[in-house]
C-alpha cells in the first residue's frame, strides 16, 4: 500500500476538525442551548401583556367610577336630604314642646268631676212658700268663678250651693228661713244693690253667712273667706228683681 501524502492526510483530517470547531462553537456561544421560540409565540406575548395591561386599566375604571358614584351619591345625599334632616331635627322638639303644653292647658281647663255636695237640714218653714219659689229658678248657674253643684239626695228643700271647678268650700243659699236669733234692733245692716244684710261670722269655719232680712222670707247667703263680693252682689240682683222689698223686723234686744 502506497504512503499517504501530506496533502492526502490534511484532506482526510478537515472534516472533523470541521465538526470539531462548528461544536465547540456552538458551546462557546451565549445562549447556544436555549430553545428556539417561534414566530406565534413572540407574537402571543406582547399580546397577553396587552391584555393584561387592559384588565387593569378596566379594573382601575371600575374601582374609580365607584368612588364617583359615592362621591355622587354622597354630595346628592348632603345637597337633598341634609336640609330636610336637620329641619326635622329642629322641629320636632318644637312640636314635642307645643304638644305638651296643648296638653297642659286642656287638662287645666277640663271640667273636673265633682262629687255630690251634701247639706244638712235646717229650719225653713217658708221653705215651699212662693217667695222661694219665686227666687230659687232665677238664681244663675254661676257665682264668679263657682258654678253649681249636684246636692246628695235628699237635698233639703229651697237650697242651692256652687263650687269651684275643683270644688273645695262651697257658697250655699237657703230659702225659707226663720229670722236668725242674733238679728235684734241693734244689729248693724249692709246694703247692696237694694238688699239689706246682716252678717253673722264663723270664724271657726273662715265663713260668713249674710242674711237677706227685707223681704217676705228670710234668705241665707254663706260665703267661704277669699271667695269675693261677687257672689253676694249677683244674688242680691237676683233678689231685687224677682222679690218686693218690705221693713225688715229685728228682735228685740
Amino acid at each position: 500500500m502506497a504512503d499517504s501524502t501530506p496533502e492526502d492526510r490534511d484532506e482526510a483530517s478537515t472534516p472533523d476538525d470541521t465538526a470539531t470547531a462548528d461544536a465547540k462553537s456552538s458551546v462557546d456561544e451565549p445562549g447556544a442551548r436555549e430553545e428556539p421560540t417561534s414566530d406565534d409565540d413572540a407574537q402571543a406575548a406582547p399580546a397577553a401583556a396587552t391584555a393584561l395591561d387592559d384588565t387593569d386599566g378596566q379594573a382601575d375604571d371600575a374601582a374609580n367610577a365607584d368612588e364617583d358614584a359615592h362621591d355622587s351619591d354622597s354630595d346628592d345625599f348632603e345637597t337633598h336630604h341634609s336640609p330636610a334632616l336637620i329641619a326635622t331635627a329642629v322641629a320636632l322638639p318644637v312640636v314635642l314642646i307645643v304638644a305638651v303644653l296643648v296638653a297642659a292647658f286642656i287638662a287645666l281647663r277640663a271640667p273636673v268631676e265633682r262629687e255630690p255636695l251634701a247639706l244638712g237640714p235646717v229650719p225653713a218653714p217658708a221653705a215651699d212658700g212662693p217667695a222661694c219659689q219665686a227666687l230659687l229658678p232665677a238664681l244663675p248657674a254661676e257665682l264668679g268663678d263657682y258654678t253649681k253643684a249636684t246636692l246628695v239626695e235628699p237635698a233639703p228643700p229651697a237650697t242651692r250651693a256652687w263650687q269651684l271647678p275643683e270644688g273645695g268650700d262651697p257658697i250655699t243659699l237657703r230659702c225659707g228661713l226663720d229670722r236668725p236669733l242674733e238679728f235684734n234692733r241693734a244689729s248693724p245692716l249692709t246694703v247692696i244693690d237694694g238688699v239689706k244684710w246682716f252678717q253673722v261670722r264663723d270664724e271657726a269655719g273662715k265663713t260668713g253667712t249674710w242674711f237677706a232680712v227685707d223681704r217676705e222670707t228670710y234668705i241665707a247667703l254663706t260665703v267661704p273667706d277669699g271667695s269675693g263680693t261677687s257672689a253676694v252682689q249677683t244674688v242680691s240682683d237676683t233678689i231685687n228683681a224677682n222679690l218686693p222689698a218690705r221693713e225688715p223686723t229685728p228682735g228685740e234686744l
